[in-house]
């Protein structure tokens, strides 16, 4: 048996198995850390990695130990100040009560918390865990270029590094049953023979007909022996081909409100959204295009770089960017052949008369094409009449439609994640 031991050092010299282990192993504080972050971050600083800290108290290995032994009788004194269940405070902090915190000491000793680094991979691996697109279909495109290799046979031509041992054996041996088959034949017969003169008496013509027949015996079996036993005509090979199979192609329609009602900071909340949207788009689905459409009296498609950082503002009718989208999936995006999402960013501030039509749209005309739809209102006052009328569609569709509210920074990674949280549709 062969072993093959890589011995390549990983970046900086460290092992890329035992950092994944220790990942794993703190995945749990690690995940706070991330989630954390989220939220104090500005939309440039989203893609960074971040500074880990770990209690000492949770790093401690666990160890063996001789226990006491022995059977021992002890006597507790008893309290007049607690009973069974109560809980009792933590002691107030003072001088050399803990690390990092109250005044210097003179004595004792401790150890400072574990603190590390995580990449900005590992920080978006952590940060997009568990999420997937809901209800995501494989589809059959023309003039796609994804292809499966599957077993396509047993040929008899191809490379050594494919080739079927059993196969090529059988083969091997069928062969050789076909070329001396005969000689087999005519051996076991001059064997049979020469085993019925053995019993005779023997006399010198049946001595001479033995010597004839062990020489032919003899000639047979080099005969038969000179047929190789594996030959190039008995190796087989796998045959493997290329399958097209169906691919996963999604559209993601990005729908941000900016009108004058919504100030700076409602701005930079649906930014920081969407911008999370896009890191998790881009990382995760291959084949996934983004529209990004931003609206006030109007709508209008826009780049990525218009999208997040033009300053054009106006009134608001949110009508015309649900007409905008329309519009481009029956341009652009046939149903049958693309999975189409669409998620809203907005204050919930409309004209009245527009919001039911808003409604009527969204339900009548995108949630039939699209497979799903996500509305976010990012305000922290009351909901307006729009919220009120897509609450309507929450109840009729929540298969396909969700919605939800931000209020400040810290609420966008937990709402993110309840709307993309992966389903069972989706595994």
């Amino acid at each position: 048996m062969s072993y093959i031991i890589d011995r390549r050092l990983n970046g900086k010299h460290k092992s890329a198995v035992n950092r994944q282990r220790f990942l794993q192993r703190y995945r749990r504080h690690i995940r706070e850390a991330v989630n954390d972050a989220v939220g104090k971050r500005s939309i440039k600083e989203m893609e960074q990695g971040e500074r880990i800290v770990i209690p000492r108290k949770d790093i401690s290995e666990p160890i063996f130990h001789h226990g006491p032994g022995g059977q021992r009788n002890i006597v507790h004194p008893g309290n007049r100040e607690f009973q069974q269940g109560d809980r009792i405070k933590r002691p107030s902090g003072g001088g050399g009560q803990g690390s990092g915190s109250g005044d210097a000491s003179n004595q004792g000793e401790g150890e400072d918390d574990f603190a590390f680094e995580i990449d900005p991979q590992e920080f978006l691996n952590f940060l997009f865990e568990d999420l997937a697109l809901p209800n995501l279909v494989k589809r059959h495109l023309e003039g796609t270029r994804t292809f499966q290799i599957r077993h396509g046979g047993i040929v008899s031509h191809g490379m050594p590094a494919k080739i079927n041992i059993v196969r090529s054996m059988r083969q091997a041996s069928m062969r050789r049953r076909a070329l001396t088959a005969a000689s087999r034949r005519r051996l076991r017969e001059l064997e049979e023979e020469r085993e019925a003169l053995l019993q005779q008496d023997q006399s010198p013509q049946r001595q001479a007909r033995l010597a004839e027949l062990d020489e032919h015996i003899e000639r047979l079996r080099r005969r038969i022996d000179r047929i190789p036993f594996i030959d190039t005509v008995d190796l087989r090979y796998n045959h493997h081909i290329k399958v097209p199979v169906p691919v996963s192609r999604a559209v993601m329609f990005c729908i941000m409100d900016v009108s004058g009602s919504m100030n700076q900071d409602m701005k930079d909340l649906a930014k920081r959204f969407f911008l999370l949207l896009y890191l998790f788009l881009q990382r995760n689905y291959q084949h996934t295009e983004v529209v990004f459409i931003r609206h006030h009296t109007s709508a209008k498609e826009v780049d990525e770089e218009e999208f997040f950082y033009s300053r054009e503002t106006g009134g608001t009718i949110v009508s015309s960017a649900l007409k905008l989208t329309r519009d481009i999936i029956k341009e652009r995006y046939p149903v049958e052949e693309w999975n189409i999402y669409g998620a809203q960013a907005s204050d919930g501030d409309n004209w009245n008369d527009d919001s039911p039509g808003c409604a009527g749209l969204l339900e009548k005309e995108l949630l039939p094409r699209m497979q799903h739809f996500s509305y976010v209102e990012v305000m922290p006052r009351a909901h307006q009449a729009l919220w009120d009328q897509y609450e309507g569609i929450m109840g009729r569709h929540p298969d396909v439609f969700s919605m939800a509210q931000i209020d400040d920074p810290a609420d966008i990674y937990p709402v993110f994640r309840q709307l993309f949280h992966k389903r069972m549709e989706a595994a």
